[in-house]
């Protein structure tokens, strides 16, 4: 039989105080941090699961900045875009009025220089800039889309691929349109035929035939218009799916590091009894001193 020394008991009860003393901080740790680790030595698979889920929310929350910014472009172009409509149905109505043989000269005068100026008027809403940027010429936003050649307005033809952001991992949308396909060569120049018309003083009934013209450019703006309330809509449904999944990764996230804490102040009140009895066992344990004999 294995001979037990007082050595051997001490040592051992030392060591079981220092698991003792160990868990007690663990729980001390836990309870002030409210969290079931405070290193990742402490539980590699979970500083492992609890990493993955920070890494999600970090790409959500760029996600989210995303948004605001895919927002911002379609909100500025429709804002545009609802101006150049609005010109547009003011162009009309002139043209209507302009019809009306009963104008003279120096009316038909003032109908063509308010065109004028609501031309001009287009022309600045094709070459809108957020900052120092052109909206409508798709990436080559350092271009302006529209410009004067020759004494006409005309599309420069320098409209670059259209201008991605991405929204999802792995998922990027368009949030511009072609400006090319609303401020085209055609739309210019039915305002400009039409301004000819007037300063030539034809009938009423062949300016008529200019309705259709003006017509055709705000369906060209309505339909721009309706792929930005597409695109909006679009954005709206994924933005939802991510707010979706921020929950759903704070939560996992929660779940593996956070502690709950009631049961972990119940753990630290009773790993505390423990440790104090075993203080007083020990205590008991160690062989008295020579010094203990003499008192």
């Amino acid at each position: 039989m294995m001979r037990i020394t007082q050595g051997m008991l001490s040592n051992n009860m030392l060591r079981n105080l220092n698991q003792s003393y160990s868990k007690l901080i663990d729980y001390q740790n836990q309870v002030s941090t409210g969290k079931k680790i405070t290193r990742p030595s402490d539980n590699p698979t979970v500083a492992v699961q609890a990493m993955g889920y920070r890494t999600n929310l970090t790409e959500i929350e760029q996600f989210k900045t995303n948004f605001s910014k895919a927002y911002s472009s379609i909100d500025n172009a429709d804002t545009a875009l609802d101006d150049a409509t609005q010109a547009l149905q003011r162009i009309r109505e002139l043209t209507v009025q302009a019809s009306n043989d009963t104008n003279n000269t120096e009316n038909r005068q003032a109908i063509e220089n308010e065109i004028n100026e609501l031309k001009e008027h287009l022309m600045d809403i094709a070459n809108t800039k957020v900052g120092d940027h052109y909206i409508f010429n798709g990436g080559n936003t350092k271009t302006a889309p529209v410009a004067v050649v020759d004494g006409k307005t005309v599309n420069t033809g320098t409209e670059g691929e259209p201008i991605t952001i991405e929204l999802a991992k792995g998922l990027s949308m368009p949030v511009s349109i072609k400006g090319s396909e609303v401020f085209s060569n055609d739309f210019f120049q039915n305002i400009e035929e039409l301004q000819e018309k007037l300063k030539a003083g034809v009938s009423g009934e062949e300016l008529n035939t200019y309705l259709a013209k003006i017509d055709a450019n705000s369906d060209a703006v309505s339909t721009a218009r309706s792929e930005l309330g597409a695109k909006y809509n679009r954005i709206e449904v994924m933005e939802a799916r991510t707010d979706e999944q921020e929950i759903t990764f704070k939560r996992l996230l929660s779940d593996t590091e956070d502690v709950e804490f009631e049961k972990a102040l119940i753990d630290l009140q009773t790993q505390t009894s423990v440790h104090q009895a075993a203080l007083a066992v020990g205590s008991k344990v160690i062989q008295p001193t020579l010094m203990d004999f003499l008192r």
